[in-house]
């Protein structure tokens, strides 16, 4: 395992995307676990999906906040595209730890609204690194995407395989983050760490994404579509999990060393975050239904069959995200372990009491 090299108590932390689904739930626990933190959240509040929930995850870390006066919480709202406003920023705050979760999400919206990830992923990451070197931090974790694997034939999905094909803008915005803090972690010998996430759910997460569409249409009565006519296999990873695995990542930065040259060697990590057990797409759905009947969101007698369509493969789309996280329990000692069942039952019990 690692060694924490990182102290969290008493640090001034950057997380972009706080209103976003994982970054709110990162908040939340640094202000639970970490004394004396100084946490600024930093987010758009864009409409690519409803604007309250972002509003309701953004209240509940205001609530959070009170019950830990010894940690500090600011949010800042702003584009991550606007370099004077992060440069101001990391002057201001002096940051230890940047977590940059911040992105324009979603591989079939990426389809026909290719500027909003240029603006986002791409020159609003490169903000963030230029900050970084003219700022220097203990350490940058970034998000990457289990998308970065496009087609890849071999599973499970190795962080040691080639991801050269991304079929997808979205994919191909990460895999160049990836690309770029390489970049600047040997130029600049910035401790950076990517992280790919396999398909995240839970409470209060992203309306976009499959179970929670999927659940608006079965209230509304509508058919839900579901692609490659069933034959999909996704590594659905509860958020929890992921958080967890974030938490742990930030206190262990690569270490800075130099080459035979005197040249930095590249402070530069990259790690799968998933479940490691891809769910078939019919049975998640079933189980799915099940919980919300069992919350009472669905009534008893729901005719599931009647609502579904098996549906071709839609473009962007693989058949199966499988995750290789052999890397991150051997240096962490950490692996996502809420079942399925359990993270969709937290989903659907949410979901009533939200709506």
């Amino acid at each position: 395992m690692l060694s924490k090299n990182v102290e969290l108590k008493n640090k001034t932390i950057l997380v972009t995307g706080a209103a976003g689904f994982i970054g709110s739930n990162l908040v939340k626990e640094l202000l639970r676990t970490v004394d004396g933190i100084n946490i600024v959240g930093f987010d758009s509040c864009n409409d690519y999906y409803d604007v309250s929930l972002k509003d309701y995850r953004l209240k509940e870390i205001d609530k959070l906040s009170k019950e830990f006066p010894g940690s500090k919480w600011t949010f800042v709202k702003g584009n991550l595209a606007d370099k004077e406003l992060i440069d101001s920023l990391f002057e201001k705050y002096r940051f230890d730890v940047v977590v940059n979760l911040a992105a324009q999400a979603g591989v079939r919206y990426s389809i026909d609204h290719p500027d909003a990830y240029i603006e986002s992923n791409i020159l609003g990451f490169y903000n963030i690194l230029e900050a970084c070197r003219h700022n220097p931090v203990e350490h940058l974790v970034y998000a990457s995407s289990s998308s970065v694997y496009g087609t890849n034939k071999k599973i499970p999905y190795s962080t040691e395989d080639k991801v050269d094909n991304p079929i997808s803008l979205y994919a191909a915005t990460k895999k160049s983050n990836e690309l770029f803090a390489h970049a600047y972690s040997k130029l600049y010998n910035i401790p950076s760490t990517g992280l790919r996430f396999f398909t995240v759910y839970g409470p209060a997460g992203r309306p976009d994404m499959a179970y929670f569409s999927f659940t608006n249409k079965l209230v509304k009565g509508e058919k839900i579509k579901i692609f490659n006519f069933g034959n999909c296999k996704r590594d659905f990873t509860y958020v929890d999990d992921i958080v967890e695995g974030v938490k742990r990542v930030m206190q262990s930065a690569p270490e800075k060393k130099n080459g035979e040259d005197g040249l930095p060697i590249p402070p530069y990590r990259v790690y799968n975050i998933g479940n490691n057990n891809p769910e078939n797409l019919l049975d998640f759905v079933r189980i799915l239904s099940e919980e919300l009947v069992r919350a009472e969101v669905l009534n008893d007698d729901y005719d599931f069959e009647a609502h579904k369509e098996l549906v071709p493969m839609q473009p962007g789309d693989v058949p199966i995200t499988f995750a290789d996280i052999s890397d991150l329990e051997r240096d962490f000692g950490f692996k996502p372990s809420t079942s399925l069942r359990d993270g969709l039952r937290k989903f659907a019990e949410w979901y009533r009491e939200y709506y």
